[in-house]
């Protein structure tokens, strides 16, 4: 087994809770910066994350790159001040794409000084559970500034609809932590190695499963976690839930049928499998085989991906992601050859 470094974790585009600790604790200081709320077309939704450090610098967006410059100055202030402050972003029709807010877009950003306000306990508990993939949700006052951690049964449909957002009150803003995205691919083939970095990008933590070293092989996938083992040994060792999302590569039955077995059993969100039309019917003969009934095939995206004509690896890749995302939001997918 390899695993990917802690600074490749800490790249993700939803790692600012992970790296204003992080800053924090190094004495650089932090501030995270969070969108609590948007009006018409805003480019980041609810619960988007900046983290701004002491120093200036800065991961993660609040808008399209027009706001944030102003951002830090003022989570500059606020480090200095130790007291949070709520900013609200707007602009005309006529200026509107001028500078990146496009149809009028308003946004609210709530800065919290980690340390200050924002306790660095509650931060620390935070990533705690972001790191065993516990969901949680961070409720705050936008008044007082006063955050805590509570339990995720208490927004069920928040969680369930991943949407963080003010409350009716107009003063309680609900942060929705649900675990990462995670995508399971069993196959270290050339079109995970195109998947891989796209997903990362999306804000999935990828993992790999080979047990063939010449497939699964640091150099082929450098900094990427790759577990060579059985797949299903290693898919019940991760566990899947409904963050995450299965896909198979290998077209080999002795690798892809243990991980498919194993993905009709849990509750990932996203099942596919690369393969043509004739294979999968294949595939799902062999699922009925083991006891699996029409509803559970159903589950299986196969032939893999949204049907975009895709031919390179890369475009492959594109259909897969595009088509976990269909589904991941509540769209159709479709299949490609």
């Amino acid at each position: 087994m390899t695993s990917g470094t802690e600074q490749a974790d800490l790249s993700r585009f939803d790692s600012a809770p992970e790296l204003a600790l992080t800053w924090h604790r190094a004495g650089i200081g932090a501030v995270l910066a969070t969108v609590v709320e948007t009006w018409g077309s805003a480019p980041r939704r609810t619960g988007a994350q900046l983290v701004v450090g002491g120093d200036g610098r800065m991961e993660g967006s609040v808008s399209g790159g027009c706001v944030e410059g102003a951002v830090i100055l003022e989570a500059q202030d606020t480090l200095e001040s130790g007291l949070h402050k709520v900013l609200e972003f707007g602009v005309s029709d006529e200026d509107a794409f001028a500078v990146g807010l496009a149809c009028g877009g308003t946004i609210r950003v709530l800065l919290e000084p980690v340390g200050k306000t924002l306790d660095e306990e509650v931060l620390e508990a935070l990533v705690l559970a972001r790191a065993e993939r516990r969901a949680l949700a961070y409720e705050v006052n936008l008044g007082s500034g006063k955050g805590h951690l509570v339990n995720p049964a208490s927004y069920p449909d928040r969680m369930k609809m991943d949407r963080s957002g003010v409350e009716e009150d107009g003063e309680t803003f609900v942060a929705v932590h649900n675990p990462l995205l995670r995508l399971i691919l069993v196959g270290a083939v050339h079109i995970a190695q195109a998947l891989v970095p796209m997903a990362r990008l999306a804000g999935y933590d990828p993992v790999l499963i080979d047990p063939r070293a010449a497939f699964g092989s640091a150099a082929r996938f450098p900094g990427e976690t790759i577990l060579q083992d059985w797949p299903d040994e290693a898919i019940e060792r991760l566990g899947l839930d409904r963050r995450t999302a299965l896909v198979l590569l290998t077209h080999d039955p002795k690798l892809d049928d243990p991980a498919l077995l194993a993905g009709l059993g849990g509750g990932c969100f996203y099942i596919g499998a690369l393969g043509s039309r004739r294979t999968h019917a294949q595939r799902c003969q062999r699922m009925i085989a083991a006891g699996f009934n029409q509803d559970d095939l159903a589950r299986i995206h196969g032939p893999v991906g949204l049907d975009i004509g895709a031919a390179s690896p890369a475009e492959i890749a594109v259909s897969i992601l595009a088509e976990m995302t269909a589904v991941l939001r509540g769209r159709a997918g479709g299949g490609t050859e």
